[in-house]
This record gives structure tokens, sequence and C-alpha cells, in this order.
């Protein structure tokens, strides 16, 4: 059977809310997305958790461990693994970062901007190309937070993944937080950013909290969404329609009803506008289920 395909506003599934989650059937949500990482080893209860969750809620794979812009050679057995989970779960899509994390001496605990080249620009892509050539499917790409430039750059942030997307052939996932961070630590123009983006590529956007630092913001995922995300997320919805938007919450995790009333907010701005089709497609192009979930029949 086609799975079905993802809509409305989701949340970032956290392992301290997964027993909440499964117990309460009254908690009825159009999807998750499950930061992978925290879920690859093999067997045990995270394994069996992660399942459980599964047979109840429609899943999209998120990862920070790949390093797509990094030098060494791609971490297939890394890849493996999570497409093999992928399968097991019957997830959607899969999407990383736009950025590297160190390469096969050492690894960095962040997600490292790349300099905005022609160079990178097929640097990237290739490796992006040979993902997706593994996972047969395109992944999802997501613009990351930038705390200052590189003076080697060629091109701005919007036009560097906009050429990646058409060179990969892939799809993105627009983190309007990053944006924001970005714009604020660099004294960029946002709108800028957004208007590069090409929307048809599109097909979840992250919203988040930062942690405001005095001189920079911080992408910390530790507060709640602020009113500048708000306000450019919904004027971004009623330009170019419904898009699967998530609340993603990493550290100082609230209880899973204040996420549940954020979420909410979201749900409401994608409600008010039309839906925009982003049903799963495997590298052939064919679409991948036919029917949709809405929050108006899962809220």
């Amino acid at each position: 059977m086609p799975l079905p395909k993802i809509v409305g506003a989701g949340i970032g599934l956290r392992i301290p809310h997964v027993q909440q989650l499964l117990a309460d059937e009254a908690i009825q949500l159009p999807w998750l997305e499950v930061l992978v990482d925290n879920w690859l080893v093999d067997g045990g209860l995270n394994q069996y958790l992660l399942k459980a969750v599964s047979e109840r809620f429609q899943l999209v794979f998120h990862s920070v461990g790949l390093s797509l812009g990094g030098p060494s050679p791609l971490d297939l057995d890394y890849l493996r693994r999570i497409k093999d989970l992928k399968q097991q779960c019957g997830a959607h899509w899969y999407s990383e970062h736009a950025s590297f994390s160190g390469n096969g001496d050492f690894k960095v605990a962040d997600l490292l901007p790349l300099p905005y080249t022609q160079e990178a620009v097929m640097h990237i892509s290739q490796r992006i190309k040979q993902t997706q050539d593994f996972m047969g499917e395109r992944i999802l790409l997501e613009n990351v937070s930038t705390y200052m430039s590189c003076r080697h750059n060629e091109l701005s942030e919007g036009e560097f993944i906009a050429a990646i997307a058409e060179e990969a052939d892939c799809y993105l996932l627009l983190d309007i937080n990053n944006a924001f961070v970005t714009s604020v630590n660099l004294n960029q123009s946002m709108q800028s950013f957004m208007e590069a983006i090409p929307t048809e590529r599109v097909k979840q956007i992250h919203l988040a909290g930062f942690h405001d630092k005095g001189d920079y913001l911080l992408d910390a995922h530790n507060h709640p969404v602020d009113p500048n995300v708000w306000a450019a997320f919904e004027s971004y919805i009623q330009r170019h329609g419904a898009i699967p938007s998530m609340i993603e919450w990493d550290s100082e995790l609230p209880t899973l009803e204040r996420l549940l009333q954020e979420r909410a907010i979201a749900a409401g701005i994608l409600q008010a506008v039309p839906m925009v089709n982003v049903g799963s497609e495997n590298l052939s192009g064919k679409a991948v289920g036919d029917t949709s979930i809405g929050d108006e029949q899962c809220a």
C-alpha cells in the first residue's frame, strides 16, 4: 500500500516524550520528525520504542552526522543504518544539512557552514547525488545557522542553496529560525535569502527558538519560536501555500503539552491556506501516495 502524504504541523520526537505519546491515545499528530542519530543503536529499548511510535504516527527522518560538505568519503555504513531503520519504520523522507562537521580524523559537535563558492556547490552536490543513489530517493537539504562570513564567498547563501538544489536535484528543508539567526548575526537581509530559495523544492519547514546572547543569536533550540520567526513563517506560508512544518526543540525541553500548544500555532497558520502537494518521490519521479491526512482530521 502506498504511504499517505505528510501534511500539516508536526513536532520533533524526543525521547523524554515517547512514553506519553504512546500512552495517551488522545494525542493525535499528523507526523513526527525523528532525529535518527538518537536511535541508531542496534536492538534494545530505543528501537523497540521507535517501532511502537511508527505504528501510531507517520514519521520523517533527520540527521546531523553525515557531514555532507566534508572532505572525507561519505560514511556509507552510517547511511546504511539510516536506510535500514527508515525502511523498518516506514519513514517518508530523510533530511540533512548544508554543512560539514569534521573529517576522518576529527569530529566537531556542530554544523559548520561551507564557503558559498561554485567549487563548494559542485562538491556538496556530488555527495548529495551519491547519498541519493544510495538511499534510492531524493533527500532534503537544510540551511544552517551561521555566525561569521567567509571572505571567499562568491554567492549569497540563498543563491548557494538554490544552486545546490538545482545541481543535485534534491529537495529542501527550509529552517526559518536558522535564516533569521543568520540574518541577525551577519546583518544580512532575511527577505533576500527567502526569495532566492526555489519554493517548488521546499518540502518541509523547521521552526525553533534561539538563545539571545546579546551580541549574537545562538541557534540553541531551547526557547519558544520567536515572534519574528512566526511572522516570517506566516508570510511565507501565505505566499506559497501550506508546506509541512514542525516545531524543533532540543534542549531545556518543555512539557509535551507546552510543545503541542506551540505546534497548534503552526497548524492554525497552515490551515488558513491551500495545501502544497509534497508526496514522497523516488528517483524515477513517481509520487508515492495519493491520500492525505490534514490537521482537521488529526489534530
